[in-house]
């Protein structure tokens, strides 16, 4: 009798301890694409590189595409004279519902004179005022229809309006000065940021020029602080150029020591509901995580073989409370990694290379509206904005 006792209590407590693991377990969320979204644009608008897609509050989906980057042959009717009747380039910032209609557009040089000349990264704050940032500067090739001219300032600042357009701040200012992460009056090819609601500050990822994290007031713009790799201070971080656009700089070794500083780009820059920091070292295939105050958490690697322009160039976090996935856009896989945010290790992925919907080709900005469902913008090839709906 004693023995059956046992055995059941051993039954009962191995299906007990069963249960709780599942229960405990964490499944990755699954995707599909939906063609429907967002549908046709008005006013025969084609879209250039989508440099940065974000959600308002009310899951409206905000767009930053920057209208230089649309060849001649595709903006045919803006020609003069017109080689076709289509198309147009559209608006820099163009404001969509859920259901993918246009609400409003707007945005470039007309709207403020220091409107950058490659616009990158987009956040939409609590108070629905639009951040956005300029990554501009000498080391881009560009190709002739998008060159500026040799007289033009390079992207030394980052801008915030209001819903319609209104400048509320700038942070920094065009300028041709050379590299500095010491100075924190301008900033150097800033790529994406994120405000902290409730302190009231802004994080802006300085990496196209620069190799640094700076926070500034998101009031007033005031200088709070800044770090480098590792948490290194401003003062030890090297001003020679970045890794990735040195052609003197030897190549990424997915095998070697990673570098002291950020080789850059740092491409995204997100907050976790914790209150921890992740940024995206592009071409080093690796996200450090830091503290609000610049302490060093980890750092772990994204497809780390991945050579070129490196695998991480847009970051997200899933739809769950506890955010347990980070979705890494990976711009050379071209396809979107669920990553466990605690340790880094690869959960699942979204898509494959391709041009046809739901494949990518330049991922370059994820956002996710209050349902878990997925927006993604791309730039270079597809140029173009896709939905994949959060299957239950």
């Amino acid at each position: 009798m004693i023995q059956m006792w046992l055995r059941r209590q051993l039954l009962v407590l191995g299906a007990t301890t069963l249960l709780a693991a599942s229960a405990g377990a964490q499944t990755p969320p699954k995707y599909q694409f939906d063609p429907s979204w967002p549908g046709d644009l008005p006013h025969n608008w084609i879209l250039g590189h989508v440099e940065g897609i974000a959600v308002d509050k009310q899951d409206h989906i905000w767009v930053l595409q920057d209208p230089n980057s649309v060849p001649a042959d595709d903006a045919s009717a803006q020609q003069k004279p017109p080689t076709t009747t289509c198309c147009n380039a559209a608006p820099p910032v163009i404001e969509f519902d859920r259901a993918g209609h246009v609400l409003a557009a707007w945005g470039g040089h007309d709207l403020t004179p220091d409107w950058p000349t490659m616009v990158h990264g987009l956040w939409v704050d609590a108070d629905d005022n639009i951040w956005i940032a300029g990554a501009w500067e000498a080391e881009f090739n560009l190709p002739a229809w998008q060159r500026p001219s040799d007289s033009a300032s390079w992207d030394r600042h980052v801008l915030k309006f209001s819903p319609t357009g209104k400048l509320l701040l700038t942070i920094g200012h065009p300028s041709k000065a050379p590299i500095n992460n010491q100075d924190t009056t301008i900033l150097g090819g800033a790529s994406s940021m994120q405000v902290d609601e409730h302190a009231h500050e802004v994080y802006i990822a300085d990496g196209y020029m620069n190799k640094r994290i700076v926070v500034y007031d998101s009031e007033t713009g005031a200088f709070k602080r800044g770090w480098g790799a590792y948490g290194i201070p401003l003062s030890q971080i090297d001003n020679s150029p970045q890794l990735a656009y040195d052609r003197k700089a030897p190549k990424f070794d997915p095998h070697g020591t990673p570098p002291k500083d950020f080789r850059g780009p740092l491409v995204s820059l997100r907050m976790s509901h914790d209150g921890l920091l992740y940024v995206s070292d592009r071409s080093n295939n690796r996200i450090q995580v830091f503290k609000k105050d610049g302490t060093f958490v980890q750092e772990f690697f994204v497809a780390k073989e991945t050579l070129g322009e490196g695998a991480p160039w847009a970051l997200a976090f899933s739809h769950d409370r506890a955010q347990h996935y980070l979705f890494v856009g990976d711009g050379m896989g071209n396809v979107i990694w669920i990553v466990n945010r605690k340790d880094g290790s690869i959960a699942g992925s979204i898509g494959h290379k391709g041009h046809n919907g739901g494949q990518f080709d330049k991922i370059d900005g994820i956002a996710l509206d209050s349902q878990g469902n997925i927006y993604t913008g791309e730039v270079h090839y597809n140029n173009r904005i896709q939905r994949f709906k959060l299957i239950p």
